[in-house]
């Protein structure tokens, strides 16, 4: 069984920084996609982000949504993936939950992954005050 957990959120201040983690319990999950998405009140799911596996001859490739883009940034250590969040706005706050394909999913890093993503970590509140 996958397990994807999910650390950092929280309630911050509007133009704060912010991190966060989630790491799979399966190692295997390198090869794999990583995501994230979230949801506000209200408001269906978004696709914000995702960062393919690393080849070690190139960096992975990576998505943010252009609603997102000019303020986080994906990364992934092996089977952990971050989301670091710049200058935090009221309207990212949301429900953030991680996500993983399975292994060697053939789908490019971008929105065509959405229905690919198979395993979900347990998602984190992340509340920016004003």
């Amino acid at each position: 069984q996958v397990q994807l957990v999910q650390s950092g959120g929280g309630l911050v201040q509007a133009g704060d920084s912010l991190r966060l983690s989630c790491a799979a319990s399966d190692r295997d999950l390198i090869n794999s996609a990583m995501g994230w998405f979230r949801q506000s009140a209200g408001k269906s799911r978004e696709f914000i982000a995702a960062i393919g596996r690393s080849n070690g001859w190139k960096d992975p490739d990576t998505f943010l949504a252009a609603s997102v883009a000019d303020r986080f940034i994906i990364t992934r250590d092996n089977a952990m993936t971050h989301l670091e969040i710049t200058n935090l706005k009221t309207t990212d706050t949301a429900v953030y939950y991680c996500a993983a394909t399975p292994p060697y999913t053939l789908v490019a890093i971008g929105p065509a992954l959405r229905p690919h993503f198979s395993s979900w970590g347990q998602g984190t509140q992340v509340t920016v005050s004003s």
